[in-house]
């Protein structure tokens, strides 16, 4: 079971960076390799070098993205990057300057390349040095770090060659593929999408690597197999994951159990995560009162403005119990973190007219400081 949670929480596991765990891995490999491909429908690449576990999601999600990049044009940069290792061999060596004129010709037709803008090479090391901590890269001398700092600092890096085994090969033609929708459906368009195995997949891919699986209607079919599977899929999640799974009128939930935490998780000890739980007793406590309802769909869907005063007014009421960076942070930069946080687990998203939508997450979980406690301050 941990070894297969390992594989869900890395991006892979390298033999050279650990040889221990990728023994470890590697044995244990026939014990989840079924549910592997039958319930996730997903890939399992095992090389003498590499094992990993290509886990593509059952529907794009704005946290899947890569954390270190923060610009569109730090995803290009990688593209034009793995095409130059591409036709490299396996531990040539070559030097920062001649990857950079490749990026800067590869990119030429799709947008401007100025390396004496700062922000641009900060793109670049900020890729370089996520190739690096995949072990795709490996510094042989210098630093890609000084190439952000001024312009023309050589670096001489050694191609390990593990790119080969980044990007996800598709079985259709994606040249003509425009948005994230368009790869939905060439992974799934083979099938019915609303029966057989494809649905199956989708199912526990949701589980598996999203904080939750909704469902807008009663007959919606990820929901109809889901409920009449109940027992198989819970079956399958225990013995292959552990947690457990939990199953609601229009969401369903495959939590951590305490001592199986592992990977990113919610609520996790920090202040955001704390602010979070307190916001959701806040808004359950509301709904109860009769000041917000639910709608068909178990949401709660309110305007910009009402949200922003359920934070703010959160934390007129607790700021004293807050750490100092929270206590003492920006109204609108509050606003942000918060909205970010509750994004990336799916417990909010935003509707195009501007109003915020909380999905039955928010009625999950919740937090209270002691009943004795007001916060410093006499009431």
């Amino acid at each position: 079971m941990n070894e297969i949670r390992t594989l869900l929480e890395e991006f892979w596991v390298c033999r050279e960076q650990n040889r221990e765990k990728y023994y470890r891995v590697k044995s244990e490999v026939p014990k989840f390799q079924k549910f592997v491909r039958e319930q996730l429908g997903w890939k399992l690449i095992h090389t003498e070098s590499l094992i990993k576990l290509e886990k593509i999601p059952a529907h794009a999600e704005s946290f899947m993205g890569i954390q270190e990049f923060l610009e569109i044009r730090d995803y290009c940069i990688l593209c034009v990057v793995l095409m130059f290792l591409e036709d490299r061999e396996d531990q040539e060596r070559f030097l920062l300057s001649e990857l950079i004129d490749f990026v800067e010709t590869g990119l030429k037709p799709y947008m401007q390349i100025d390396w004496t803008s700062f922000s641009q090479r900060k793109s670049l090391v900020r890729v370089l040095q996520y190739l690096e901590k995949l072990q795709i890269l490996r510094v042989y001398e210098g630093s890609s770090e000084a190439f952000g700092q001024e312009e023309g600092r050589e670096v001489l890096y050694e191609n390990t060659g593990y790119s080969r085994y980044f990007a996800v090969s598709f079985a259709k033609d994606i040249s003509e593929c425009e948005s994230w929708k368009d790869f939905e459906k060439a992974d799934f368009e083979e099938f019915s999408e609303d029966r057989g195995t494809r649905r199956i997949n989708r199912v526990y891919r949701q589980l598996a690597a999203c904080p939750a699986l909704y469902w807008p209607a009663v007959d919606d079919p990820d929901s109809l197999y889901l409920k009449n599977q109940r027992q198989w899929v819970r079956k399958y999640l225990e013995e292959n994951l552990g947690g457990r799974l939990d199953i609601h009128r229009n969401a369903a939930f495959w939590m951590l159990e305490e001592g199986e935490v592992f990977g990113s998780v919610h609520p996790r000890d920090a202040m955001l995560p704390e602010a979070v739980l307190l916001l959701c007793a806040r808004i359950q406590e509301t709904v109860r009162a009769g000041e917000l309802s639910r709608d068909e769909d178990e949401c709660i869907r309110i305007s910009r403005e009402r949200w922003s005063r359920l934070v703010l007014e959160l934390k007129k009421s607790w700021k004293e119990a807050w750490s100092k960076e929270y206590r003492e942070m920006d109204d609108e930069k509050l606003l942000d973190r918060v909205l970010q946080y509750m994004k990336d687990w799916m417990m909010l998203r935003e509707e195009e007219d501007g109003r915020i939508v909380l999905m039955p997450a928010v009625g999950k979980l919740e937090g209270h400081y002691p009943r004795d406690y007001t916060g410093g301050e006499k009431r």
